[in-house]
Parts: structure tokens; C-alpha cells; sequence
């Protein structure tokens, strides 16, 4: 099924990929819901389009190997549109209406937070496959994503050596781009540099022209980009424009997550510096195998696959992994068998489950920017998903329920 084929009903997309698309009351009652909430329209869907094609292809994976506890598996997707009620709305109608055994979903840490407390009420179990800020410490909750003290503390020091010490920073303005600038300040001074500003920008700016004089006049080694979605794009065209590409060189801690760099020209990305899990040119047997079935499934057409699909797929096989060892859907048993330290060989390489963070223990590789290509230039083996700024212990303390940010 393409995305031709969704359906929309009041605002949601339901896909249904075991099945055909049916009234909800024609389905079989015994499936096996599994909800995903990204978006696939709004200022973020070039995130959410690839997050719920790894969605797809993963729920249809796991009914062609016969399902879960001999049931079939419903994906009910909804598109939330960019938009915060929306997530609410669909969060609700995943846990109370179809009956979710598991939600997986949200792409900023904004939509996070309105989707965890839902869930949360309705012990639902919640899947967050997204790169993020960090620091969520919350027993119903699993971030399968790397974290800045995974990814940001590889960068870093590699940009530096490379470039020189004094950092501009600009990021977007809610909570993700204000911790992530946190982390970048703090793994600057790490290593014995200096930020020269820190500069935060709405999601829906798209003139950069005073903030580029201003970084211009600063006179930076470098620029550490934490910006996010369709119209930030906008800053890395008039970089360009304004001549600056190869005059200051910039690394990113979201940039291709969307594939920017193939929607941008050479001249306009070439030499920026990422960090991810996961990069579609891991010269790995199962990642060749996932590219395989992958562009089998959605055409050979299909852009760079995404970190955010990889961690979208690979979020789906741990949980179920979890539900096979638990032998059951019920929420204790399965967060029970999660906690055990499962892990899975993916995409990127072995995904373990930290039992204290309900976070990931990952590769990590960075790549440079090249001619539209994400080229691999160092990889990190099994990174942890914490240090001591940010502590979570929820075998410890399997009630805390918040989000620990570092002190700047």
C-alpha cells in the first residue's frame, strides 16, 4: 500500500497494512493494534513520512513471520499535521478507542510531552523513535533514539580539531534546540573552546538574513546547527547565497534527518558535519539486507533512508522482542522483559535497551557531507545513552516520572 491509499477520517490516517482497509468494526477483534502517531503533512513531515514507512514495513515483516502470540498486527496510523492537539487528540483515540498495545510516535520533544502524559494515564505503552535533547525518565516510556551524550560528544571534539574553537550556535526555539544548545556549550568548554552566542529561532522563521550578519561579524570558526523542519531549511540556502559555505564551515545535529541534503544543492551543503546511529551507507550485512526489502517495498526511487526511519523500525523490533520473551501484551510483563536487557541487530548495528533509562545503547557514526552523500568518516561502537549530567534510574526508582535537563 502507497501513501495513495490512506485514508482520511476527521483528521487521522489510518493505514492498515495486515489487513485491508476496513471499518474498525469489521476487523478481526483479536488483532494485535499497534498505533503510530508521525507526521505526514505540516512543517514536519519530511520526518514523519519515512518514520511511518519503517512503521509499515516492520508491522508487515513481523505478520508475514506469523505475528505476535499467533495474532496478526493492525498498524493504525494517524497524522497529527504539526500539530500539538492533534497529538493529544490521536494519543487518546490510539489508547482508549482502538486499544493500542503500543504506541509509537511524536518527532519533536514538544509532541513528546503531549503524547507521554496521555499514555502514561492510560498505561499504554509509548515508543519515542526519535534522536532527541535527552534526560526523559519515565518507566512507561522507551527513547530508542541516540541522545547528545551519544552524538553531540563525538561531534564536537571532531569538528573542533577540524575547524578551531570558537562556536555560533543556532538552534530552534523549544525545548529540544534550547537543551541540545545546553549540550553543545557544555562539550565546547569540555574540550577547550568557547561559544561565541547562542541564537534560537521560532519553526516557522524563514528569514535568516540578520542572524547570518550577525554570526558574519562574530567571526565563529564554526556553526553548530540545531535547527528543525521545512522552514529552517531556509537558513542553509542563504548561508549559501550570502557566500559564507566555504568561509565558515557548519556542523548539524538535526540536518539530513529530513534529507536537506538532497533537496539542497552541493554548493550549498557540501562539508557539513552529522552525527546519527544510523546512516544508509553502513556497509554492514543487515543493513544491506533492511536496503533490500526496503526499497523492494517503496520503490527504488526512495531518497537517502533516514535515521528516524532506521530508529522507527528498530523501536518496532524491540518491542517486539519484548512481547516475545514476555509472552504476553500485558504492560508489566512486557516492560518487565524489556528491562531485561534485550537487544536486537539492526539497520545500525546491535540495539540494546539500558534497563536504568529505558534509553539505547548505540553505534555511533559521524559522516560528512559530500556531493549529496552522507560519508562515513568515524564510528563509535555501543555508545551509552547517559553520563552524570542527566541521571535516570529506573530500576531504582521505577516511579520517577520526569525530564532531567543539564544545568547550563
Amino acid at each position: 500500500m502507497d501513501r495513495r491509499s490512506f485514508i482520511k477520517v476527521s483528521g487521522a490516517t489510518l493505514a492498515g497494512t495486515a489487513v485491508p482497509l476496513l471499518p474498525l468494526s469489521a476487523r478481526a477483534a483479536d488483532d494485535i493494534v499497534v498505533g503510530s502517531i508521525h507526521d505526514l503533512s505540516g512543517g514536519l513531515d519530511i520526518y514523519g513520512k519515512p518514520m511511518a514507512d519503517a512503521m509499515t514495513l516492520a508491522i508487515e515483516e513481523q505478520n508475514a513471520a506469523g505475528g505476535l502470540l499467533g495474532k496478526k498486527l493492525r498498524l493504525a496510523t494517524y497524522d497529527p499535521q504539526s500539530n500539538m492537539q492533534l497529538y493529544a487528540q490521536f494519543a487518546q483515540q490510539s489508547a482508549l478507542k482502538d486499544k493500542a498495545a503500543v504506541v509509537m510516535g511524536g518527532i519533536t520533544s514538544a509532541s513528546r510531552e503531549v503524547i507521554r502524559p496521555v499514555l502514561g494515564r492510560s498505561k499504554t505503552p509509548y515508543f519515542y523513535n526519535t534522536q532527541y535533547e535527552g534526560g526523559v525518565c519515565d518507566r512507561n516510556t522507551f527513547c530508542t533514539g541516540v541522545t547528545p551524550a551519544q552524538t553531540v560528544s563525538k561531534l564536537i571534539p571532531y569538528a573542533m580539531k577540524k575547524w578551531g574553537k570558537k562556536v555560533y550556535v543556532i538552534a530552534a526555539d523549544y525545548n529540544y534546540g534550547q537543551i541540545t544548545s545546553q549540550w553543545v556549550k557544555k562539550f565546547v568548554q569540555d574540550n577547550g573552546g568557547a561559544v561565541a552566542s547562542i541564537d534560537f529561532f521560532p519553526l516557522d522563521v524563514t528569514n535568516f538574513g540578520p542572524t547570518i550578519s550577525k554570526i558574519e561579524a562574530a567571526k565563529p570558526d564554526m556553526i553548530v546547527s540545531a535547527l528543525v523542519g521545512g522552514a529552517h531549511m531556509s537558513f542553509y540556502r542563504q548561508w549559501a547565497a550570502a557566500g559564507l559555505t566555504k568561509k565558515i564551515p557548519l556542523a548539524s545535529t538535526t540536518f539530513a534527518l529530513g534529507n536537506e541534503h538532497i533537496v539542497l544543492s552541493p554548493a550549498e551543503t557540501d562539508g557539513f558535519l552529522i552525527s546519527y546511529n544510523y546512516f544508509q551507507n553502513l556497509d554492514t550485512p543487515e543493513n544491506k539486507a533492511f536496503k533490500e526489502r526496503f526499497y523492494k517495498r517503496f520503490g527504488k526511487d526512495y531518497p537517502n533512508i533516514t535515521e528516524l526511519a532506521s530508529a522507527s523500525y528498530q523501536g518496532f523490533k524491540l518491542w517486539a522482542e519484548g512481547v516475545r520473551k514476555a509472552g504476553s501484551l500485558d504492560r508489566e510483563k512486557v516492560i518487565a522483559a524489556l528491562e531485561s536487557g534485550i537487544s536486537i541487530v539492526g539497520p545500525s548495528g546491535k540495539v540494546t535497551i539500558d534497563p536504568d533509562t529505558h534509553h539505547c545503547v548505540l553505534n555511533v557514526s559521524i559522516a560528512e557531507i559530500r556531493n549529496k552523500q552522507l560519508n562515513i568518516v568515524q564510528t563509535f561502537q555501543q555508545e551509552k545513552p547517559s553520563d552524570t549530567s542527566a541521571v535516570c534510574n529506573l530500576t531504582r526508582n521505577p516511579k520517577d516520572n520526569q525530564q532531567y535537563v543539564i544545568k547550563a
